[in-house]
């Protein structure tokens, strides 16, 4: 199976610096509806079965653009939401932003007990979001030709692929960028493992890691 991972367009808190993590989340900026657009300019051209998104509004408004133009509905997916950020949400301060970081940090080194101030730790996350991706897989019948876009958010994905792709490790996930409207492209299953095929158009053995700090992760 075949999945893009595509992360939301510019949202107004991205443009404030803001941690945010609750539904139903901030709407896009005007930058982020104009990358909405290219982005379904990018992927409307290409076979594509399903759009998911999940339940921020902020990756249904990126999503609405491509499915308008495949003529598909946006299947709205629990579990497929942004890291909790719990008592640091909202919050702009640098203190908030290395608060919410430094926990995806640990999970990459193993403890999966880390948490940020009232929000569940890495064991809660990886069981929902696979959950939600196990969930997508089952309705296409695991079929190996499908092909569908995932619209999600950027410390989500990079964290569940950091613990779950067979052939980048967390410390490459935690510290390469996904930018806004970036897309990830995956292939595999939960049965045989996910393989990263390519991260923002390039292969996985060209991306490189801009961040050892896990900063990258910054941006929610």
């Amino acid at each position: 199976m075949r999945i893009l991972l595509v992360r939301h367009g510019q949202s107004t808190a991205n443009a404030a610096g803001a941690v945010s993590s609750a539904a139903p989340g901030p709407d896009l900026t005007d930058l982020g509806r104009e990358q909405a657009e290219a982005l379904a300019e990018q992927l409307g051209i290409g076979r594509v079965d399903a759009v998911y998104a999940s339940t921020l509004v902020r990756a249904q408004q990126t999503a609405a653009p491509l499915a308008a133009r495949l003529g598909l509905d946006i299947i709205v997916r629990d579990g497929l939401h942004e890291i909790e950020a719990g008592d640091l949400e909202d919050r702009t301060d640098e203190e908030a932003l290395r608060g919410y970081v430094l926990p995806l940090v640990a999970w990459a080194g193993g403890d999966l007990t880390a948490s940020a101030p009232g929000a569940p730790d890495g064991h809660a996350f990886f069981e929902r979001f696979d959950a939600a991706i196990g969930a997508i897989v089952d309705l296409h019948d695991a079929a190996d030709d499908a092909s569908v876009v995932v619209v999600g958010h950027g410390a989500a994905t990079r964290v569940w692929l950091g613990g779950r792709a067979l052939n980048v490790d967390p410390e490459f996930t935690t510290s390469t960028e996904m930018e806004n409207t970036g897309v990830i492209e995956i292939s595999g299953s939960p049965a045989t493992g996910w393989t990263v095929e390519s991260w923002q158009g390039a292969p996985v053995g060209v991306a490189a890691p801009n961040d050892p700090t896990g900063e990258a992760l910054d941006e929610v």
